[in-house]
This record gives C-alpha cells, structure tokens and sequence, in this order.
C-alpha cells in the first residue's frame, strides 16, 4: 500500500519541526446518516485548534486497533456505540504540535442519542459545508465525499 502523502499545517521556515517526531496513530469516524449528512464536531477549549470542526474519533491506545480506538472515542466523546466500522482512507497530518497519522473509517449504524461529553458542538452537515473553520486533517475528507458525490450522480 502506498503512504499518503502528508499535509504540513502551519509551517514556520523560522522553526523546522523535527524529522524523527514519532507519528500519532487516530481513528477517525466519519458518521453518515440514512439521509446522507455527515457528523463535524469542534474541537473542545483546552485543545489544540479549539473552536475547529473535524470528524470524531482519538488516539489509539497501546495494543488497540483502529476500530477499537473507534468505538471507544465515540462512547467517551459522543456516548453512541457504533455498529460496523468501515475502512475507508488513510492520511498523515504534519500540524505543529505533531505528527498523526488519521484512519477514517465510515460510521453507518449507531446507538445512543448524541451527548457532547467533552463540551464539543456537534452539527450534521451535506457539501458545501456550513461549519468554520475546519481543521486542516478534514478537509480531504470532505474533498474525497465531494468526489464521491460526483461520481455516483454522473
């Protein structure tokens, strides 16, 4: 499999960020509903990029797989237990604070009513999206469902 290339987030030529930072392993979910809109949350205050939508998901724990860190991010962000996780596209994230590498993966069946546990928003969205800003990490995202989109209309 072929790396992703990565998108470097706030570059300063004034502070070269180490080439030997170890990378973030995230799970990422991208909740669709039966109508098609898709999940953003903000980041929660206390955060890097607080205030900035993504998709949901977190951290990989030692010894857990992508949809293991999945299911367990979106209990303890979103109080919902999701059904199948789909694998769907990989990419890796230079931002300042780190290097993370993002696993999405797409969320079709849930549980549970939406509880924002982390004092996050949340907001159901279709292209072109209304939320701002969003974080640099979903934007391909939103790049590859707009292209999707295309192709099943065409």
């Amino acid at each position: 499999m072929t790396q992703p290339p990565v998108l470097v987030v706030d570059a300063d030529p004034a502070k070269p960020r180490p080439v030997d930072r170890a990378v973030v392993e995230v799970a990422v979910g991208v909740l669709i509903a039966p109508d098609g809109q898709f999940l953003l949350t903000s980041r929660p205050t206390g955060k890097v990029y607080a205030g900035y939508w993504e998709f949901p998901g977190g951290k990989l724990e030692a010894g857990e797989t992508v949809e293991q860190a999945l299911r367990r991010e979106l209990d303890e962000e979103l109080g919902v237990i999701i059904g199948a996780a789909e694998p769907w596209r990989e990419s890796v994230v230079d931002y300042p604070h780190g290097l993370v590498r993002l696993h999405f993966c797409k969320v079709r069946e849930w549980r549970g009513e939406l509880q924002m546990r982390e004092g996050q928003q949340a907001a159901w969205q279709r292209l072109p999206v209304t939320c701002s800003p969003v974080l640099a990490g979903a934007v391909p995202v939103l790049e590859w469902l707009a292209a999707e989109q295309a192709t099943a209309s065409s």
